[in-house]
């Protein structure tokens, strides 16, 4: 076979690409090692949010206030009222009917001492306290606003 051949093209690569290749990945191959070293000798730390004593991790009540009434903006009257007391109000808006006539507390996380504070605070019957529980709300309490608003404490 002479030099010229079309075998000999192919079989011919470039000796500073391969050892630019051959660096390249001894340099990735450390690193990975390294890599693999450091987890070996330093764990990651799981971070898992405790069952028990959930008091720990946060003693605000989150709630949201609806508008049952129709009365435009007593959701953010009352909501104001409710922030002076020391509950955390993250959502205002309107119930799904305008016809409400007593002011009603729900309890979204079953700990109905919480809804029974939220009650106390804004001069709430016990007997309008319901119990609600789902795993999809992220709020403590729910407060509908009634016709009965002139009633309720704005404190």
């Amino acid at each position: 076979m002479t030099e010229n051949s079309p075998d000999s093209k192919n079989l011919s690569v470039n000796p500073l690409f391969l050892n630019a290749a051959i660096g390249f990945l001894s340099v990735l191959l450390i690193a990975l090692l390294i890599a693999l070293t450091t987890r070996i000798i330093y764990p990651r730390i799981l971070n898992s949010r405790t069952e028990s004593n959930s008091q720990l991790i946060s003693s605000v009540i989150q709630l949201e206030v609806l508008n049952g009434s129709g009365v435009a903006g007593i959701a953010n009257r009352f909501t104001g009222v409710l922030r002076k007391n020391g509950f955390d109000v993250v959502e205002t808006g309107n119930f799904d009917h305008f016809n409400l006539e007593e002011t009603i507390v729900i309890s979204r996380s079953g700990i109905m001492e919480n809804a029974k504070h939220v009650a106390a605070a804004l001069g709430i019957n016990e007997k309008n306290i319901l119990r609600e529980e789902s795993q999809d709300f992220y709020l403590d309490v729910t407060v509908v606003i009634g016709h009965d608003f002139e009633k309720l404490n704005t404190e």
